[in-house]
């Protein structure tokens, strides 16, 4: 049986999640900005925000299966004070080498989002399970919104003062540090711990958390209707990449929107998303059950990337965008939601490590290949492919729709 819910514990996984998206965001309207200040070139700038989702996929199923074996209470603990000293190494960097550093700590403490999904598996019942998720997908969407506006925001005040080191990262980076501290004092005090001991001991005998990496993201793979199940996630997420990398330079070419213009229209994406794995999931996952929404959130999710490149008035944009928002919220609930209640209770973590970090290698992969295609073959090319990648995804979950759980529908 399911512990009991705790809200500060809910609380706590919520601000964990969200402080990793704002860190992750605050890097996109700045990469102009590090360019000017530390001379980088435009390959560094982009290997510096791949950087972080690098070392999440290396690091998740690592988070992972340490949380299976000695609960989450002190994984999640760890990775908030990993995460504050990341953000303090990038405030005070003088360089773009430790920029690299503090990056890439960040990706390895963000490895953590592992062990955050463990947690909701544990304190939700199966019925609840999907929308407790969507209690994550709501903090992913949130930082989606404030991470870049946050760090364009902060960048400007940055250039304004121009000072050195510039004081738009280090008020951003501060700003995510002090968040961090403050969250690991608020955990520290209620977070409990969801994984009881009794649990803890079938994983510390396993060799789960001895296995290489890939040796494990192999194994998860070939499990029956979870393998399908990940490499959906992958697929989406790959898309996902895709379409954020190519968007700004997409509107900046047919619409010749500055920054500012087009960080509102990722915000507006991100609201979308709030909303709808905030507060629709939670209506529809009862009235329609797992299986259904995904397949809906896919279907919806691919129009809207096919879409793109047609949308050349800023009312077909509003239009395409509005329902690009609406499918992927639908989507990520549901799917870690299906994976997790087909997962037994003592591999949570180390299913939801492997998750992740599939989830970060399409984060890595998306936008170099959206960059290369879409600078050698044509504007609309990347999110072509994006739509065919969410297309497939949903021919996935059809093929496995009878084995799908839809426990939380009523």
């Amino acid at each position: 049986m399911a512990p009991k819910q705790s809200k500060s514990g809910l609380i706590v996984i919520f601000l964990t999640v969200f402080l990793d998206l704002v860190g992750f965001g605050i890097i996109i309207p700045l990469s102009p900005y590090l360019a000017r200040q530390f001379s980088a070139s435009p390959f560094q700038i982009g290997f510096l925000m791949a950087i972080y989702s690098l070392m999440q996929f290396v690091f998740s199923p690592f988070w992972g299966g340490l949380s299976d074996r000695v609960g989450r209470r002190p994984v999640i603990l760890i990775s908030l004070l990993g995460g504050m000293f990341s953000y303090l190494i990038f405030a005070f960097s003088s360089s773009i080498l430790m920029l690299f550093i503090a990056r890439g700590l960040a990706g390895v403490f963000g490895g953590n989002i592992s062990a955050a999904h463990a947690y909701i598996a544990d304190i939700t019942p199966a019925h609840e399970r999907s929308k407790g998720m969507g209690l994550l997908g709501a903090a992913f969407g949130l930082g989606f919104i404030f991470g870049p506006l946050l760090g364009g925001a902060l960048g400007v005040v940055g250039q304004h003062i121009g000072s050195e080191p510039p004081f738009g990262l280090s008020f951003s980076a501060l700003g995510a540090a002090g968040l961090c501290l403050a969250n690991f004092l608020f955990a520290w005090k209620v977070l409990g711990e969801s994984l009881p001991p009794e649990k803890r001991k079938l994983t510390t005998s396993s060799n789960v958390g001895k296995r290489r990496r890939v040796q494990e993201i192999i194994t998860q793979l070939r499990r029956p209707v979870v393998g399908s199940l990940i490499f959906v996630f992958f697929l989406s997420g790959l898309a996902m990449a895709q379409m954020e990398s190519m968007l700004f330079p997409f509107v900046a070419d047919v619409f010749h929107w500055d920054l500012k213009t087009a960080s509102l229209g990722f915000a507006y994406i991100g609201i979308l998303m709030v909303f709808t794995q905030g507060y629709l999931i939670r209506k529809w996952m009862p009235i329609l059950g797992e299986p259904k929404v995904l397949s809906i959130g896919l279907l919806l999710f691919s129009i809207s990337l096919f879409a793109i490149p047609g949308s050349t008035t800023v009312a077909l944009i509003g239009v395409t965008m509005t329902v690009l928002g609406v499918g992927n919220g639908m989507m990520r609930p549901p799917t870690i939601g299906a994976i997790s209640l087909l997962t037994p209770d003592h591999e949570q973590g180390a299913v939801m490590g492997v998750t992740n970090s599939i989830a970060s290698l399409g984060r890595i992969l998306g936008p170099l290949i959206g960059g290369y295609i879409y600078e050698h073959m044509s504007r609309g090319a990347p999110f072509f492919l994006a739509g065919t990648l969410g297309a497939t995804a949903l021919c996935l979950v059809l093929v496995e729709y009878k084995k799908l759980p839809s426990t939380g529908r009523n």
